[in-house]
């Protein structure tokens, strides 16, 4: 029984090109070094002895410098291709890492973080592209999910790994080894994989094309926006708020709330292909499975609301992670599969800009409702946050029906 589940599981990860294989192996170790992101608030206050204010407006900077570096990352690799944005963003980031630990200042390090998020957050457009170039239409989808399992193993992985480089050298070695990963990372990518400039499956004979000629003037794709920035909102809770919660309302330990996000991980490592691959064999609409996955995002946190029972914290961390499953994969399917021909990067821009969009306003907008109104008043918010992100998903579903060519 268990060699046959383990087959079953192992299939789900066939028929990849050789490039999406080296494609996946370069984020995982691109995003296994990305250690400094979760010790920065860390250093920035207890190394640098920078007060909160100062830290909030330098991860401001981070996240501007995000949303630069997407647009750019995107419009370029319509311009110049993936392959050489994929290069230049990674080489040169890596070098900026090196050089981001010899900045103490302020003001130093809030340009110093904006210059090195733009150029580092011009990776993931052209990466999304290149999975559209390698992969063909029946495993797109899931080329999309395996790079997600590359990310969030090697989001695993990094703070792990990143402690005991705290603990042996201080943070000075997290600077290092980040951009150490960065270049070794492209390095690989560029030995191993040949340079193309256009997809062959993207073209007038697959559905996947549609008429609009500019991102500017399609509307489905910005109602898709909205509900892609809303859930990701939502989810971003898991790690802002959420910790927070589980220590002031629960009294749970840094350990247990570890725990938490472990399971998380795990669910998503051992769950989410084979869950793609049953709603590719049934052709499921790609925008029917988001809405599903609002909807149980939504349900997570009007759980919460039962703040007199811990189990309350399970159901929702269980419901809000098979609601990432559903949404996630498939909006990145539906991204590069709504794009017209030379369009890819553009779309993908926006795509990831939502997500960064949602970063910078998560935690903010949380942290504020808490402070005035409780943890009660955020979770009722999300929830809300989540029905409206599905009754956008409904409408973008109805609206795609009336088309003259379906995504």
């Amino acid at each position: 029984m268990i060699k046959t589940a383990s087959k079953r599981y192992i299939n789900n990860f066939k028929g990849f090109s050789r490039e999406i294989w080296i494609l996946a192996i370069v984020t995982l170790i691109n995003r296994a070094g990305t250690m400094v992101l979760p010790f920065l608030s860390k250093y920035l206050k207890e190394d640098l002895h920078f007060s909160l204010g100062e830290v909030g407006w330098i991860m401001v900077s981070f996240g501007c410098g995000s949303m630069l570096g997407s647009w750019l990352g995107g419009k370029l690799a319509d311009k110049v291709g993936f392959y050489k944005i994929m290069i230049f963003s990674l080489f040169t980031s890596g070098l900026m890492f090196f050089g981001l630990q010899y900045i103490t200042s302020f003001w130093g390090l809030c340009f110093g973080m904006f210059a090195i998020m733009t150029v580092a957050d011009m990776f993931r457009p052209a990466m999304f592209v290149s999975v559209g170039a390698y992969a063909t239409p029946e495993t797109r989808t899931r080329a999309m999910t395996l790079i997600r399992l590359a990310v969030n193993l090697g989001f695993g992985l990094g703070p792990a790994v990143g402690g005991l480089i705290i603990m042996a050298i201080g943070y000075k070695g997290l600077f290092w080894v980040d951009g150490a990963t960065c270049i070794t990372a492209i390095v690989i990518f560029w030995i191993m994989v040949k340079e193309k400039t256009k997809s062959p499956y993207i073209d007038k004979k697959h559905p996947d094309e549609i008429l609009t000629h500019s991102v500017l003037h399609d509307k489905p794709f910005w109602i898709f926006l909205f509900t892609c920035f809303a859930t990701a909102m939502i989810f971003f809770q898991l790690f802002t708020t959420l910790p927070l919660y589980h220590h002031d309302q629960f009294g749970l330990t840094e350990f247990q709330t570890g725990l938490f996000m472990t399971t998380n991980g795990v669910m998503i490592f051992f769950l989410e292909m084979p869950l793609v691959s049953v709603f590719e064999r049934k052709n499921v609409h790609k925008v029917k499975i988001i809405l599903a996955g609002s909807i149980l995002m939504a349900v997570a946190f009007f759980v919460l609301m039962l703040d007199f029972w811990i189990g309350s914290l399970i159901i929702s961390l269980l419901l809000l992670t098979v609601g990432e499953m559903f949404a996630f994969p498939f909006s990145n399917a539906f991204a590069i599969g709504r794009a017209p021909k030379g369009h890819e990067g553009r779309y993908m821009a926006l795509y990831t800009m939502s997500f960064s969009l949602a970063h910078i306003t998560s935690s903010k907008i949380g942290m504020e409702i808490i402070d005035r109104f409780g943890y009660r008043a955020n979770w009722l918010f999300m929830g809300i946050l989540g029905i409206i992100a599905a009754l956008a998903a409904l409408y973008l579903y109805n609206f795609l029906h009336r088309e003259p060519k379906k995504t």
